[in-house]
């Protein structure tokens, strides 16, 4: 992996390839998931604070409150 520095001493070259594998690993494994995630619509949450039904609207034909 280019740029990849080692900082502890002592670090063999299986285990540097190790470690650059599993990290190359990963950095692929995110960029795929992100060219696969689905366009962002709305959130659980913004979904959940929808109004449960559509305002009431008084008026000829529409609703109208009680007589009493």
């Amino acid at each position: 992996m280019p740029g990849l520095r080692f900082v502890t001493r002592g670090v063999t070259p299986t285990e540097a390839a190790a470690v650059s594998a599993v990290l190359h690993g990963l950095v692929r494994e995110e960029s795929d998931s992100l060219l696969l995630a689905p366009a962002r619509g709305q959130s659980a949450w913004q979904r959940s604070q929808r109004a449960i039904r559509s305002p009431v609207t008084p008026g000829t034909g529409r609703w109208r409150g009680f007589p009493g």
